[in-house]
């Protein structure tokens, strides 16, 4: 019986790139990292969910949309690139995350993030203190530290979102209110001359 020939070595390069890709998918799923939300609950003395940063509620492990179980070919190649994006400055857009979960590996590198598993409370230092993804006039790093959601406009500091409004809505508020005072005066001036005229007309009435 004759030894079977070995594999050549392209064969053995699509098999260890196969194994390797196994390894990153299967036997090192895509997990959460529960330090961060721990962190959240416990200074923001709020709910907060894995879709705080991830695609699903539930986190990342699981058969559903946004999960690693549910992913196509194109989509776990794209989590497998951002999963080797270690430095920071790096275009990411991992399936499992959401935009902020993806703006923090941008700006930091998994590296960095990594780390920060040791102190969670030290995210929002790192963080640029300018990002404002959601535009609701409250930076990121904040919304982190009162775990209110950075993609939600709805959901923040109600006295930040309440002055930020204010502030971009004060030339709009001017004339609403500078028109609703000369509407009201004009209206007040109109009532006036028209109690004259009754007025002037019942004394002008004759006499029978």
């Amino acid at each position: 019986m004759t030894a079977p020939f070995p594999p050549s070595p392209l064969r053995r390069a699509a098999l260890l790139a196969a194994g390797i890709m196994l390894w990153l998918l299967v036997e090192r799923p895509a997990r959460g990292y529960a330090e961060f939300q721990q962190y959240l609950v416990k200074n923001s003395r709020r709910p907060v969910n894995c879709a705080f940063c991830h695609s699903h509620s539930d986190g990342p492990e699981g058969t559903a949309a946004g999960q690693i179980g549910h992913l196509t070919a194109a989509e776990q190649a794209e989590l497998v690139r951002a999963r080797g994006a270690f430095e920071p400055g790096q275009k990411v857009s991992s399936p499992i995350l959401n935009g902020f979960g993806n703006h923090i590996i941008h700006a930091l590198g998994k590296r960095r993030f990594l780390e920060l598993r040791q102190a969670p409370a030290q995210l929002a230092e790192a963080l640029p203190q300018d990002s404002d993804l959601d535009q609701d006039g409250i930076a990121d790093a904040r919304e982190y530290r009162d775990g209110t959601h950075p993609l939600l406009r709805s959901d923040g500091n109600p006295w930040l979102i309440f002055r930020f409004n204010f502030a971009n809505n004060l030339p709009q508020i001017l004339l609403t209110l500078t028109a609703t005072v000369l509407g009201l005066w004009g209206l007040g001036h109109l009532l006036r001359a028209f109690a004259a005229a009754v007025h002037r007309d019942e004394n002008t009435e004759p006499e029978h």
